[in-house]
């Protein structure tokens, strides 16, 4: 992270931070370990700054970027399943798989559009997605707009803090990482919440159901 970061720092007066920006959100979209939110947050802070890069060219770039890199990770699930290698048949990977594909066989507008902004969580909604078949047609245009709005969120954060310390655009964009960081954790606990009540009421429900008339 601090090696990127750097690196977008050092390239703000070049044409090529955008080209850095773009190619992360899509890396990110099917590999998790790239941070596109703090790289999106992070130019914006430095761009409200120094002037440099422009933040609604970071908003389009990166809200492009974001559907792109969804849909790689859907056609990687329809291509390779969610059960080829050995690290999606890992305790966690294997729990993230299931919450995802109960979250789309209920409600699966919802799931994608939350899931853009839990890094972990988006991939494996993504990857079901395309593995259990869901509509492409469909899913392609919830990416899009999925897409937009966490780049215009992540791009607000950005500006925020570096407005809050204009003269300093390392620390804006340290502020803003930490705020968008906090942020996602927070999106990660209520929707995960969310969905276990959802569970226990269907569990309920269902078992209610079974309960023989007296």
């Amino acid at each position: 992270m601090e090696l990127l970061t750097d690196f977008l720092i050092a390239a703000v007066n070049s044409p090529w931070v955008y080209v850095v920006v773009f190619a992360i959100v899509v890396i990110d979209g099917f590999f998790p370990p790239v941070p596109s939110e703090s790289i999106v947050v992070v130019a914006a802070a430095v761009g409200v700054s120094t002037g440099a890069p422009n933040p609604i060219a970071i908003v389009i770039l990166a809200a492009i970027g974001a559907a792109a890199g969804d849909n790689i990770a859907y056609w990687l699930g329809r291509t390779v399943g969610t059960t080829r290698f050995r690290w999606m048949r890992h305790a966690r990977a294997v729990a993230a798989l299931d919450w995802a594909a109960r979250g789309l066989s209920r409600s699966a507008a919802s799931m994608l559009l939350v899931a853009r902004y839990i890094p972990v969580g988006r991939i494996a909604v993504n990857m079901t997605a395309g593995a259990t078949g869901f509509s492409h047609r469909r899913f392609w245009p919830l990416t899009v707009l999925a897409g937009a709005c966490w780049a215009v969120y992540s791009v607000l954060i950005g500006v925020l803090a570096g407005h809050w310390v204009k003269d300093q655009p390392l620390l804006g964009a340290a502020i803003g990482v930490v705020i968008a960081l906090v942020l996602g954790l927070v999106i990660d606990r209520v929707s995960t919440a969310v969905a276990r009540r959802r569970e226990a009421a269907s569990e309920q429900y269902a078992a209610s159901c079974e309960q023989p008339v007296a």
